[in-house]
């Protein structure tokens, strides 16, 4: 299996990269860009933060569980998730099972510098974003560990070295198995 055949999906935290080396990639690979946000909004018809508002972070995990469901579903691309789409072991089995899975992983440190002026994301809208980001790292770091077939510490590297590196790591390794590991991508 080759990345031109499969799905590849790109999840973490806020601010890890996601959307920014997803189209990237997919640029490169010259395979359709997928946003899972972006869908979720246009679903929505509001933005993910004032549907947040309006009707809580449980009504929008329903929403998003359905677009993971059918974007995975969606054939060859690369699909950018939202930092919370690996909350519900659905998205997470979904993903892992029909996708080539990739952990952009950031310290909280990195994000917080990124993410300072970002007024976008409805869960870091908090008096201190770098404590909330360190907790979210805390509950979700095992999470997106657990759906990921490679992890690739994002650290200082462009995204364009980003990108090479996730290309080097598709010619070399195989597909895993379904509910197998890969090797740890940038270590």
């Amino acid at each position: 299996m080759t990345a031109g055949d499969t799905l590849l999906a790109l999840i973490g935290l806020p601010g890890s990269g996601k959307t920014t080396v997803g189209r990237m990639l997919a640029r490169r690979l010259q395979l359709p860009f997928l946003d899972s946000d972006q869908e979720i909004e246009r679903r929505m018809g509001c933005s993910i933060r004032q549907f947040f508002e309006e009707q809580g972070e449980a009504r929008f995990r329903d929403i998003e569980a359905e677009v993971i469901d059918a974007l995975t579903r969606s054939g060859p691309g690369v699909l950018s998730t939202g930092g919370g789409a690996v909350l519900r072991p659905e998205n997470r089995a979904r993903l892992h099972e029909r996708c080539r899975v990739i952990y952009l992983h950031a310290r909280p440190e990195d994000l917080a510098r990124r993410l300072r002026r970002d007024s976008q994301r409805p869960l870091l809208q908090v008096d201190d974003p770098l404590k909330r980001l360190r907790e979210l790292h805390a509950a979700r770091d095992p999470l997106y560990r657990e759906t990921a077939h490679d992890v690739l510490e994002t650290g200082r590297p462009s995204v364009a070295m980003l990108v090479n590196m996730i290309l080097m790591q598709l010619e070399l390794a195989p597909q895993p198995a379904a509910g197998g590991t890969g090797p740890a991508l940038g270590r």
